[in-house]
């Protein structure tokens, strides 16, 4: 015979995360950074487009492949960041401020393959989250695969599924 008193249970690990998530995701969305009427539309024809992504991997591989094969005179300002790990955040904030400020760029793709929740970290920052929020330009999440949703989801103009999917959200065919 087992007799157990609990005093107190709280999650650990993957559940600290995916609760913290959940209460900045809540916070972000009473302050309205969710709204769908904030959301800028993504132009037909973009004059250039602003990819952030990691280094010679398959999210920029499938974003410029897809985009080039739609539009062929496609012009892509590729700013290559970590993508996962405690340098991605401001990587990110960087080149996402970079492109923001230059006026040849009409819309921005934030690409990254699949990943585990801890992977995936960096796209459910809040500062991150913030930058995309305040950011002149549009922009467009396409981080992970179908199921992986970070924040960055909800705050960004448009959400793409995959980088596939983004390249044929912003070029036309």
């Amino acid at each position: 015979s087992l007799s157990l008193r609990v005093t107190e249970i709280r999650p650990v690990g993957i559940g600290e995360l995916l609760a913290r998530i959940e209460r900045l995701r809540r916070l972000l969305d009473a302050e309205g950074l969710f709204d769908p009427r904030l959301k800028r539309p993504i132009p037909f024809l973009p004059r250039g487009v602003g990819l952030i992504t990691g280094r010679a991997g398959a999210a920029e591989r499938d974003v410029v492949s897809v985009a080039q094969a739609r539009w062929p005179a496609v012009h892509l300002e590729i700013r290559n960041t970590p993508v996962q790990g405690p340098t991605a955040v401001p990587a990110i904030l960087r080149a996402l401020a970079e492109l923001d400020a230059d006026a040849d760029v009409d819309v921005i793709v934030i690409a990254r393959g699949g990943g585990s929740v801890e992977d995936l970290l960096p796209f459910s920052d809040e500062t991150l989250c913030r930058a995309v929020s305040s950011a002149t330009t549009p922009v467009v999440s396409a981080i992970g695969h179908e199921p992986d949703h970070p924040l960055l989801d909800l705050v960004a103009d448009v959400r793409a599924a995959t980088p596939t999917d983004a390249a044929k959200r912003i070029v036309p065919d």
